[in-house]
């Protein structure tokens, strides 16, 4: 009978670039790169700003995980979320007089149910005439209780 090597970490990205992962060196490659234009094609007061922004957001997309997951997929989900149509499902309606009248209408077809009422001292006659009968009668089978009101 043959046996086969189960993968144990199917969650773990392989480490290419030394520790980094192929998609974290992606990031700070690109981010290094915008580092390297601003620097190059602008002058030094704008180039300062613009570089610690594209290395700040590299490094975070690369590193920074929100709620165990890559920033760069929460991101994507608010891009998604602002730009996508948003579905109402519950949206409040003026009722009309007609609705009204024929909820009205309606009311007394629906059948009621009703609830026997018990008197303080009929209550208490039922409550007396349980515990005296479950002290006579030892139950079988836990507690259950064969009752009738």
């Amino acid at each position: 009978m043959a046996q086969y090597q189960v993968p144990q970490f199917i969650e773990v990205e392989d480490k290419i670039f030394g520790p980094l992962t192929l998609k974290q060196f992606i990031y700070l490659a690109g981010s290094g790169g915008l580092v390297l234009l601003c620097f190059t094609l602008l002058p030094l007061f704008l180039a300062l700003p613009l570089a610690g922004l594209a290395a700040g957001i590299g490094s975070a997309f690369a590193f920074y995980r929100v709620n165990g997951r890559p920033l760069i997929i929460a991101a994507e989900h608010a891009f998604s979320y602002l730009l996508g149509n948003k579905l109402y499902l519950w949206k409040q309606r003026e009722s009309s007089q007609t609705e009204q009248a024929q909820t009205k209408k309606a009311a007394p077809e629906q059948s009621v149910l009703t609830v026997p009422r018990l008197s303080q001292s009929r209550l208490k006659d039922l409550s007396w005439s349980l515990n005296i009968k479950d002290q006579n009668q030892p139950q079988e089978g836990g507690a259950r209780s064969n009752l009738e009101l």
